[in-house]
């Protein structure tokens, strides 16, 4: 099953803003997040790292948590399994998030029926480093 059709992945990777929470990014730069933030920030958006050491990566400041992030998130892209993710897509609706996009393995079928009724667009299953250039 697709979760986020093609107009939901450009609507999210054009339309919903320029400000990314990555959530599970660390400066490990052997991890997929660190290689996608990367990706992102070529297209001109602004990664700010959620982990748990709240540590800076690619000069941005981290936090511990979504919560602790002082200023509106955009869209929230996920790099945690998928046990931990439907977490993940609550907190993005309680901060005021547009987005949620859990990236390649991540599916939570319960969090997308939450995260889409309550407005918000959402991708299952992707990473945007391989939807943006699709896009043209």
């Amino acid at each position: 099953m697709s979760y986020g059709d093609r107009e939901t992945v450009r609507r999210i990777l054009q339309d919903s803003g320029d400000t990314w929470a990555v959530v599970g990014l660390s400066n490990n730069t052997r991890r997929a997040a660190y290689g996608v933030a990367q990706v992102l920030r070529r297209a001109g958006k602004r990664v700010v790292p959620v982990h748990p050491k709240a540590e800076t990566v690619l000069g941005e400041q981290g936090y511990a948590t979504l919560a602790d992030i002082p200023f509106g998130v955009d869209v929230v892209d996920v790099f945690v399994n998928s046990g931990l993710a439907g977490e993940v897509a609550d907190q993005a609706v309680a901060v005021g998030a547009k987005a949620v996009w859990y990236q390649l393995d991540v599916i939570d079928e319960a969090a997308y029926a939450r995260t889409t009724a309550a407005g918000l667009d959402m991708v299952m299953d992707r990473c945007p480093a391989i939807e943006l250039p699709r896009l043209g």
